[in-house]
């Protein structure tokens, strides 16, 4: 065996410290919220953002989806998103490729984020294989042992075009088959529970890697290959739109995952369907409304798109991680959840 390097030494001393994901049902925050209620500034806003979701847990009607952009997962989130859908809290989530693959399904295959140490220069994390979030560290050979998994399951599959929740399903089949190292992951609870993961951006992200690696090696051989249908994306998460009716977003930040889920309502009336605006909504976010971009347009402003109903929606301004713990368990507590019943919406496109 050789003996351990001064780079892997110091490699292991900054990969020391994991990030713990916080677990919702360990804590009541009930008092919190209701403390928050009845002050100002971003606390009351987070009251009645717990509040509205809570309404739309209540509505027996209601479809309730999660939108996620950013880093969060990485952050210690994961398990929020992941007992959300496990306590029926959440029926569809529409995601980045990052948050679902290179974190969520990333830690499926057993591997760790890690809490970073301050003042480490960049240059020297490159030199280790360290990648980087803030003050995130992700082991970089890990990261492409989950690319290499995920070219893995891209070989299993009939080569022809996937939609990325049709994709993702198949990688919650394979995790649930046995290949899980850390049971329970976001990807498998999804695919056990009936609810479907659409990633609009499916390829920005370690999957991007895998299916980019498989496409070249089938084309030199001269064989079809699977590709990413992001126009199915948009045709199937507007058929869980219409299926629904009822619908409210809870948003962890903006980008693309939220103007695709938003954007459901436009594409079913374009089809000739009459559905309606996305009754409940709540966005996370700390960007600027005032550059006019899409990751900050405020709810209201969506509603002149005839998108989102104003009548229960709320902007918080605030870095997730800090309060999204508090709205979660608010909501877990209060127990709305438990006379829901799961829509499972995965079942539109069984075959």
């Amino acid at each position: 065996m050789n003996a351990p390097t001064a780079a892997s030494n110091k490699k292991a001393e900054l990969l020391s410290k994991t990030v713990e994901h916080v677990d919702i049902t360990a804590y009541d925050a009930r008092p919190v919220i209701d403390a928050m209620r009845k002050m100002s500034f971003t606390s009351r806003d987070t009251a009645r953002a717990a509040d509205i979701l809570t309404m739309a847990l209540e509505d027996k009607g209601c479809s309730v989806w999660i939108t996620l952009a950013g880093s969060t997962s990485a952050g210690g989130c994961m398990h929020v998103y992941r007992d959300m859908v496990k306590f029926g809290m959440a029926d569809c989530i529409v995601s980045t490729g990052a948050s679902i693959v290179d974190m969520d399904f990333f830690e499926a295959l057993g591997f760790k984020h890690y809490q970073a140490q301050a003042d480490v220069d960049d240059r020297d994390l490159r030199a280790l294989y360290i990648d980087r979030i803030y003050d995130t560290y992700i082991d970089e050979e890990e990261l492409q042992a989950c690319d290499a998994a995920i070219k893995d399951i891209t070989d299993s599959l009939e080569p022809r075009p996937y939609s990325s929740r049709e994709f993702i399903y198949e990688m919650g089949k394979w995790l649930a088959a046995g290949n899980a190292k850390k049971p329970a992951s976001l990807i498998q609870t999804a695919y056990e529970e009936g609810v479907p993961i659409f990633c609009p951006a499916f390829t920005d992200s370690s999957a991007g890697f895998g299916l980019v690696k498989h496409q070249v090696e089938r084309i030199k051989a001269g064989k079809p290959y699977v590709t990413i249908d992001s126009v199915a994306d948009f045709r199937e998460l507007t058929d869980v739109k219409i299926a629904a009716g009822t619908t409210g977003l809870f948003m962890v930040g903006g980008g693309v995952p939220k103007n695709f889920a938003q954007d459901t309502v436009v594409c079913a009336e374009i089809l000739g369907i009459e559905a309606e605006m996305h009754k409940y909504a709540v966005q996370i976010t700390v960007a600027d409304v005032r550059d006019g971009a899409c990751s900050s347009s405020t709810l209201k402003e969506a509603c002149s798109w005839g998108k989102v109903d104003v009548t229960y929606e709320q902007m918080v301004f605030a870095e997730a991680t800090t309060v999204i713990p508090l709205i979660a368990s608010d909501a877990y507590h209060r127990g709305a959840w438990k006379g829901r019943e799961k829509p499972r919406w995965a079942k539109l496109f069984a075959k």
